[in-house]
């Protein structure tokens, strides 16, 4: 058996605030309880939550302004790190001595209840000690075996967030093959893997994206690319003319004015979900637009325990492969953050702890 040290590196979050909230600090390595644990961190990846839930930027009910993270008041100091895999160190009281050793992929979530359907109601990296460390405590039952998985440890970290949140807003969207999906923000982490598995599925994927990404969403999968950065009316149009026709469902990570401006590209019975609203919260939408054609606006948050255990299975199937986009070393996590606020690239950026 591999002797677990007594200290390791981490990425602690104090407070809500800039970067200088977030600090590499030497904090004690967790011991796994009953039912869970201990995971050796090989790989982890960023996501918009864990800029968001820094700068407390999901306020509250009532409040939209209020520092917040995405389920509510965060309790400091707090490890981040939503994506995470690696390989089972130690198990804790009750989990077959086994699984010591097995590679794997950790879902994240807390959910509401025990069945395979419901939703998240927690994080790991926001509600619990997250991935940017060099060990993470978990539920056994949320390590997930990937050992037979043609990816590597880097590009199985980029799954549980990203991929999750994608793997959900397509069940949630009802999207089916055959359909014509616009994916918007295509080139970030949530985008790419909306991307890459619609198509999986047998979509045809109209992508939207800034200039300079297009070859990298069509190697993903998407049929058609449409650029952003015009106003919203005239992005409409060319989203229309390169779905050739009504869109079957759009799968939103940006949110904002765009929205309004694509309802009624959208056919009847059409169906709207959303995960993101980095390109605004508040719109002005005509409600007419979606009552007279039965169109449905579908909020989308994380995964589910079959949308995961999906997931996982292509993980194993190696019908995905996630695109690193950089990588950094545990130590130079505000300059992964940097680079991941920039959104210069396509793809996913791993820390390496």
């Amino acid at each position: 058996m591999v002797a677990i040290p007594d200290a390791m590196q981490a990425a602690v979050l104090t407070r809500h605030g800039g970067p200088e909230a977030l600090e590499l600090r030497t904090v004690p390595v967790p011991r796994p309880g009953r039912g869970e644990v201990l995971v050796r961190v090989t790989a982890a990846a960023l996501n918009n939550t864990d800029l968001w839930t820094r700068r407390g930027a999901y306020g509250l009910p009532g409040d939209p302004d209020a520092l917040a993270g995405w389920r509510g008041p965060i309790t400091f100091p707090r490890i981040q790190g939503g994506d995470m895999a690696g390989e089972i160190a130690v198990v804790g009281e009750g989990v077959d001595a086994d699984r010591v050793g097995r590679r794997v992929v950790v879902d994240n979530a807390f959910y509401e209840g025990d069945g395979p359907d419901d939703g998240p109601i927690g994080l790991l990296g926001s509600e619990a000690d997250g991935g940017f460390a060099q060990y993470v405590v978990c539920l056994d039952e949320r390590a997930h075996d990937v050992g037979a998985s043609p990816l590597t440890d880097e590009e199985l970290a980029c799954l549980p967030v990203a991929y999750g949140t994608a793997a959900g807003m397509l069940a949630r969207g009802r999207v089916t093959a055959g359909e014509t999906v616009l994916v918007t923000g295509a080139s970030g982490g949530v985008g790419l893997a909306a991307v890459q598995l619609a198509a999986a599925r047998g979509a045809r994927v109209v992508a939207l994206t800034a200039p300079g990404k297009e070859e990298a969403l069509r190697e993903a999968g998407a049929a058609g690319v449409v650029l952003r950065g015009s106003e919203p009316g005239a992005v409409a149009d060319a989203v229309a003319q390169e779905a050739g026709g009504p869109l079957d469902a759009v799968v939103d990570v940006v949110g904002g004015p765009l929205l309004p401006a694509l309802l009624d590209r959208i056919r009847d019975g059409g169906r709207w979900v959303i995960a993101g609203a980095i390109g605004g919260h508040t719109v002005d939408l005509d409600l007419r637009r979606l009552y007279l054609h039965n169109v449905s606006l579908v909020g989308s948050s994380m995964h589910t325990r079959t949308h995961f255990a999906e997931l996982v299975a292509d993980a194993v199937a190696g019908r995905i492969r996630p695109r690193i986009a950089a990588r950094y070393a545990l130590a130079d996590i505000h300059a992964a953050q940097e680079e991941f606020a920039g959104s210069a690239y396509v793809g996913k950026i791993v820390v390496i702890p």
